[in-house]
């Protein structure tokens, strides 16, 4: 492939990290901490290869630092920063759970084994967390997953009902695409 051909193959793939990084800003904006990382990692395993989804959900990641460092002024201490990394490892790994799930599935099925699968991760790693360095699990009340759960949720059915719109108008638009012959 000629270098020419290899940009224009990436650059959908390109298009749609920063798509989803754009939409971790307005997120991040909405929910600071909360921010839905679960439903991005499984829109970015269900949308691109393995590799480029772990650059998108560690982009999505990266923004949410910065906008919370540099914007919304989270405290520049240690454990904030152990934090933040821990966050980007978790939603690595949750990237890598829902790409398992959506492997193992198809379909409608695929897309809601690989939320659930990337939920669970991102949760379950959280409180493994907490115990590990001695921490009161309170933050795990079910009330208050019940609320990351639906802000994530939430989130992960308008980026798939956005995934869904784009690809057929580019589907669409392709169709009416003219011809060599």
């Amino acid at each position: 492939m000629t270098q020419l051909a290899i940009a224009a193959s990436r650059q959908p793939t390109l298009t749609g990290i920063f798509a989803l990084g754009a939409a971790s800003v307005l997120f991040t904006l909405g929910f600071a901490c909360a921010v839905p990382l679960a439903a991005f990692a499984t829109i970015a395993a269900m949308s691109f290869s393995r590799r480029d989804a772990l650059a998108a959900t560690g982009a999505v990641w990266l923004i949410n630092q910065i906008w919370g460092f540099g914007v919304l002024h989270y405290p520049t201490d240690g454990e904030t920063f152990a934090w933040g990394a821990a966050l980007g490892i978790v939603a690595l790994l949750s990237c890598e759970a829902a790409g398992l799930a959506r492997r193992q599935f198809s379909g409608v099925t695929g897309a809601c084994a690989a939320f659930a699968a990337a939920f669970v991760a991102y949760q379950g790693l959280l409180v493994v967390i907490d115990l590990a360095i001695g921490l009161p699990c309170e933050a795990f009340a079910p009330a208050i997953v019940t609320r990351i759960f639906l802000i994530n949720a939430c989130a992960f059915g308008g980026l798939w009902a956005l995934k869904t719109v784009v690809a057929n108008a580019v589907k669409q638009s392709a169709s009416f695409a003219p011809r060599h012959v």
